[in-house]
This record gives structure tokens, C-alpha cells and sequence, in this order.
């Protein structure tokens, strides 16, 4: 499937998952579909192994749940953000390191405080490695961390490398 790509969410400095001056984080990028999910696309190396040539379990967990968290700054027009609640994951296969994978996160539910979200991690060939739901509260920046935008690089880093559209 063909994915049309909208636009881009915005890069930090040093968070694990997008951060992109971070020097063992994944350095996520993520894109904005036409159908409003969010796909994260990355590149995992040895530094984010655990057995050997396969990526840890843990950082799969992380990037399902930040890009289902993301997902919700696609439904409105103002940033919402999204503390976890509940993460549920579902190991199908391995996943090998210096690989492009891609990571789909979408908004299954949502209410005035609560909403929920699926995701899966793609390999190269297309299978799915992992599943995800997540259970995530609204919650404005600030209440959630110290947050300046400055400081954190908090920007939207357009690459020549941007696709227009994606396949999964």
C-alpha cells in the first residue's frame, strides 16, 4: 500500500527516539500520512542491539509507543501530547540492525482525556515484527516537563531524503 505523505513532525535534540544530536538514540523521522496516521521511518545499528545483529526488544517498545503517542498531533490543530497509560506489545519476528524499518501508529479511539492507539513495526519485506496498543492521556507540555523549544531544538528538520510518498 502506498502511503501519501503530508507532511513532517518535529525533531528534538537529545530524546532517544527522535532526537538527532543524541549519539546512541534511533534518530526517528516522522511523516504525516493522507489518511492521518503517522509513519516513522529509522534505521537501527549495532548500538541498539540485543542479541547479536537483532534489535532490542525494549527500543522496538519505544518506537511503537512514541509513534502511537505522536500520532494524536495529527488529529488536532494545536499540540496535544500523550503521557502512556498502557503499552501492550506483541513480538511476531526478529528484526536485524542496519535496516530501514518503518513504523505505522495510528488513533484507534479517543475521548476528552483518553485515547488509545494501534502500531506496527515493517521489515524491509514488508512482514510485520511487532504489534502495539497503547492507552495514552492528553496532557499540554507543560504539564508534563520544563519544556523549551530552543533549548530542546524542537523543529521540524526537513531532509533531501524526505519521501513524498511511502510503501508498505
Amino acid at each position: 500500500m502506498i502511503h501519501k505523505i503530508t507532511g513532517k513532525q518535529h525533531n528534538s535534540k537529545m530524546c532517544f527516539i527522535c532526537g538527532l544530536k543524541n549519539k546512541f538514540g534511533i534518530h526517528a523521522h516522522f511523516y504525516i500520512t493522507d489518511n492521518k496516521e503517522l509513519i516513522a521511518l529509522f534505521t537501527p545499528t549495532a548500538v541498539h542491539q540485543s542479541y547479536p545483529g537483532r534489535l532490542h526488544g525494549g527500543i522496538a517498545s519505544a518506537i511503537l509507543d512514541e509513534t502511537i503517542g505522536r500520532a494524536i498531533l495529527n488529529v488536532f490543530e494545536t499540540e496535544v501530547w500523550g503521557v502512556t497509560i498502557d503499552l501492550n506489545v506483541k513480538f511476531k519476528k526478529p528484526i536485524p540492525l542496519n535496516e530501514e524499518l518503518k513504523v505505522v501508529g495510528r488513533i484507534t479511539e479517543e475521548n476528552s482525556r483518553i485515547f488509545v492507539g494501534t502500531g506496527e513495526i515493517y521489515l524491509k519485506n514488508g512482514d510485520v515484527a511487532v504489534t502495539a496498543k497503547g492507552k495514552y492521556f492528553k496532557v499540554p507540555i507543560d504539564k508534563i516537563a520544563d519544556f523549551d523549544r530552543i533549548e530542546n531544538e524542537w523543529q521540524i528538520v526537513n531532509l533531501e531524503t524526505d519521501p513524498i510518498e511511502i510503501e508498505i
